[in-house]
């Protein structure tokens, strides 16, 4: 029988790679990095278990292929034009500075130019994988800096493109033959253009034709040929494989397949890719990391330093708050993974020689490595760099115009309404506020936003609210309540903390992701605690109930025991002195609540007195609000009227018996 070997070397590489990945979650280190741990364990340079180094490469080119078809496929232009400033402008300033700043670094090293510009294009890209794991995992994609770190990461796995294909202009010849530089830009201009118009005429109809033919299989082997076959056909042309894989999934892109094409291809491309990480680590020279332990480790440091701070600064330019900046500079301080991929390009192409590129693979690999610890602690780094005097300076030019705005506008609240965050949520709560007639103020990090509210009319101010100065700005001391419906955990905390030290009377609502962060938010102060993963499972039984014909007030009495049950273990966490406001917080059987009287109501023209409400209802009647004037504590002879809105104490219980009197 015919031995194969290499299905022993991925028998090898399966079963290492399976066991460093495990022990790898455990301790809270990317896969990426446990891939790459893997190639230096199996690699020549170590144990020497792998043999068919060949064979391993060619999977690994496999990976590439199949990894640059898949951003193909995700590449949206209509994502693009809903974030364009932060993509085109933050992500094209950050490739560019970073570009630039290494170009003058290698070049004070005796870099020769073009070795130097393609250092600059492998430090500029950071880690698209490490980076949006950890902020999915810790739900603040949708903060303010979240988004820019997405806008970011998107130009930079566009940028890869180009950048594979200028890497062999830049070494001098084209991949394939001599040919000169305006025949391969008309090449490539004429395969996006017969690509562009595939994606338009062509495939949606095939794709179409074999949708109707339901077969699995009959689907992913098209979505393979066409993948392989545009791939194969530029590098034909003499241009990359990785340019054609990308246009065959912009051709998928533009086809409603698109997500079913994607599901399929996935599974592979993670196999396939994870031979790529393994073979690059399989190139590290361990011996070359133990003779330069303290070079490796002070151009590793100074790539975080330098490359947090120029991301920081593209941040602060977009109009990011100097906090949310500093966050977005630490989580985009690493070398990336595509930088593995565009150095493999550089090595073929002599770009990079033997020396620089250990030291490269070496230095990427602590920086990815750090890079979970270093998004971690970022929140409590930035929010102490925040305070420093130099960095209170830095603003964009627009936000130093909002602010001048407010200060030239300021004016007097009382007993008002202070919402932070304008999403959905703070979209939704203003418009309630403003047909209630309750006075409000938004606070919002967004410059753009805050502009183009503010020309609309809303009471709106620019502001990072982890700050005092924005909540004394929006008189939080004369404020009734604070609404905090803002996604980012850690600035949610550090706002309730700060709100109730500056405001010991204010009612703080606050709205989260998860249940675990409500027993934090109450040690912190906050009055109420909205979980979102909890209502939204609220809403799910309720329609469940509804669909099997559950009585309505059987289902709302289930789920007002379910609130009771899972609130008050956290609500008891609180220990402030009880007030007439915090009834409900510590005695979840008493409620009070507004209720307004209607025109034809049973108890319009009767005197409370009359109407015995404590004996026959069990409530009390604290105050009376009639035409923009509250009678307080009225007596027997107080007569209802229409319109009139009635302030009830009671149980939820004796409040809901008392609707029927209350209502027409």
């Amino acid at each position: 029988m015919v031995e194969i070997p290499i299905l022993k070397d991925i028998v090898i590489i399966f079963g290492f790679s399976t066991l460093v990945l495990l022990i790898c979650h455990r301790i809270k280190i990317p896969s990426i990095v446990g891939f790459l741990l893997t190639g230096i364990i199996i690699g020549p340079h170590t144990f020497g278990l792998v043999k068919s180094l060949h064979d391993v490469e060619i999977l690994a080119e496999i990976g590439i292929v199949l990894l640059l078809f898949t951003i193909g496929i995700e590449f949206s232009f209509k994502k693009i034009l809903q974030a364009k400033k932060f993509v085109l402008l933050g992500g094209l300033l950050q490739v560019f500075l970073t570009t630039v700043l290494t170009y003058i670094v290698a070049r004070q090293f005796a870099l020769p130019i073009r070795e130097a510009v393609f250092a600059g294009f492998l430090i500029a890209l950071s880690s698209t994988a490490i980076v949006l794991k950890i902020l999915q995992e810790r739900a603040e994609l949708d903060s303010p800096h979240g988004r820019a770190i997405l806008s970011i990461l998107i130009f930079q796995d566009i940028a890869i493109v180009p950048m594979i294909i200028f890497a062999p202009l830049l070494a001098g010849h084209s991949t394939g033959s001599d040919q000169s530089l305006p025949l391969l830009i008309i090449k490539g201009v004429v395969i996006i253009v017969i690509a562009l118009a595939a994606a338009r005429y062509l495939i949606p109809g095939l794709m179409f034709q074999i949708a109707r033919t339901r077969s699995r299989e009959l689907f992913l082997l098209s979505i393979a040929l066409i993948c392989i076959a545009v791939a194969w056909m530029t590098s034909q042309l003499g241009l990359s494989l990785g340019l054609g894989a990308f246009l065959a999934g912009l051709v998928i892109s533009e086809s409603e397949y698109n997500y079913r094409a994607l599901e399929g291809v996935l599974p592979f491309r993670d196999v396939f890719t994870s031979f790529f990480f393994v073979s690059v680590g399989m190139l590290l020279n361990t011996s070359f990391l133990i003779e330069n332990p303290l070079s490796i480790l002070a151009a590793a440091l100074a790539i975080l330093v330098v490359k947090s701070i120029l991301a920081g600064t593209v941040a602060v330019i977009l109009g990011l708050s100097v906090r949310a900046a500093l966050i977005v500079g630490l989580a985009l301080c690493q070398v990336g993974e595509f930088s593995f991929i565009l150095s493999k390009v550089g090595i073929d192409f002599k770009l990079l020689d033997t020396g620089i590129y250990q030291g490269f693979l070496a230095v990427s690999i602590f920086t990815m490595a750090a890079t979970p610890f270093i998004i971690t602690f970022s929140p409590i780094i930035a929010e102490r760099a925040a305070k420093w005097p130099i960095l209170k300076r830095f603003k964009s030019r627009q936000v130093a115009e909002l602010e001048a705005d407010e200060l030239a506008g300021a004016e007097r609240l009382k007993d008002h309404l202070i919402i932070v965050g304008f999403g959905i949520n703070g979209r939704n709560l203003a418009r309630a506020a403003r047909a209630a007639n309750i006075r409000y103020v938004i606070i919002e990090m967004n410059p753009d936003t805050v502009k183009n509210e503010r020309e609309k009319g809303e009471p709106i101010r620019y502001g990072d609210a982890t700050g005092e100065g924005v909540f004394k700005k929006a008189h939080i001391g004369h404020a009734r309540v604070l609404a905090v419906a803002i996604s980012d955990p850690v600035a949610t905390r550090r706002i309730t903390e700060i709100a109730r030290r500056m405001n010991p009377r204010l009612h703080i609502i606050v709205r989260t992701r998860f249940v675990q962060e409500m027993k934090p938010l109450y040690y912190l102060g906050a009055n109420e605690v909205i979980p979102e993963e909890f209502e939204t499972s609220v809403e799910i039984f309720t329609l469940v109930l509804m669909k099997y014909l559950v009585p309505r007030d059987e289902i709302e009495r289930f789920i007002r025991e379910i609130r009771s049950d899972s609130y008050e273990m956290f609500r008891s966490l609180s220990r402030r002195t009880s007030t007439i406001e915090d009834l409900k917080l510590h005695f979840s059987e008493i409620d009070v609540c507004t209720l307004r009287v209607a025109e034809k109501a049973p108890v319009v023209g009767r005197d409370l007195g009359d109407l015995e409400l404590r004996k026959k209802y069990g409530v009390t009647v604290l105050a009376i609000e009639r035409d923009s004037e509250v009678i307080s504590n009225p007596g027997g002879s107080t007569k209802i009227c229409g319109n009139d809105v009635l302030f009830i104490l009671g149980t939820p219980d004796q409040i809901n018996n008392l609707k029927a009197l209350i209502n027409a």
